[in-house]
């Protein structure tokens, strides 16, 4: 499957112009309703070692999450760590992972934010807008806003805000009994409640939601 980028750009860029594009891009980015209920979800994680990225997608089935697809490959790292630029160091590595796939899942999960970044244009909403399909992200961290503490138990959520506009950036999520949340926000083409919902029905008693569970695991095989 040959992807066509709606937005393509070059990836050779310093992080000033990065930081610009992403600017620009976000107006982009929209949050709205499923079309249909998803029947497939790929779980995206790139992990770097030895100088190399190793890029692992695994494709489920929904709602019993069997694996029905994965592609893991090995490629040069194509930009520094730069906080906020993740995406230009994943996604010219991811995009091509997912051109192994006959035809795209129906909602990519990656591990990373999307609104919930600086510029609200994380590397969930960089990759959704760029294949114009629908997207969120589940990090293990908080990077930008603020919070309290949700409940102990599984299913337990608070908002993430913005700091001074206290605009709603994401959910805190309690995807375990006693486990540190994670923080989900929209990519494209989804809603919070959609991506909370997901997130919840992806994790079957482990912290990580199933899929990039599984991505991560495939990546450290190789």
């Amino acid at each position: 499957m040959k992807l066509s980028l709606r937005h393509p750009h070059s990836w050779n860029l310093s992080p000033k112009q990065a930081v610009e594009l992403q600017r620009r891009l976000a107006v982009h980015v929209r949050e709205q309703v499923l079309a249909r209920p998803p029947r497939t979800v790929a779980g995206v994680d790139v992990s770097i070692r030895d100088g190399l990225a190793h890029v692992a997608i695994v494709v489920l089935s929904i709602p019993d999450l069997v694996i029905v697809d994965s592609v893991l490959r090995r490629a040069d790292v194509p930009f520094p760590y730069v906080p906020g630029l993740l995406s230009f160091r994943e996604l010219p590595v991811v995009i091509p992972a997912l051109e192994s796939f006959s035809s795209l899942p129906d909602v990519i999960v990656t591990d990373g934010h999307g609104l919930a970044h600086p510029r609200r244009f994380g590397l969930a909403c960089h990759l959704g807008v760029q294949l114009d399909c629908p997207t969120f992200g589940v990090a293990k961290k908080r990077y930008v806003g603020r919070h309290d503490e949700p409940g102990p138990k599984k299913g337990c959520t608070t908002p993430l805000l913005d700091e001074r506009t206290h605009e709603r950036l994401g959910t805190v999520v309690r995807t375990r009994d006693h486990v540190q949340p994670v923080f989900v926000s929209v990519g494209h083409r989804i809603t919070l409640m959609e991506a909370e919902c997901l997130t919840l029905s992806f994790a079957r008693g482990y912290r990580i939601p199933e899929p990039t569970r599984q991505a991560h695991l495939l990546s450290r095989r190789s």
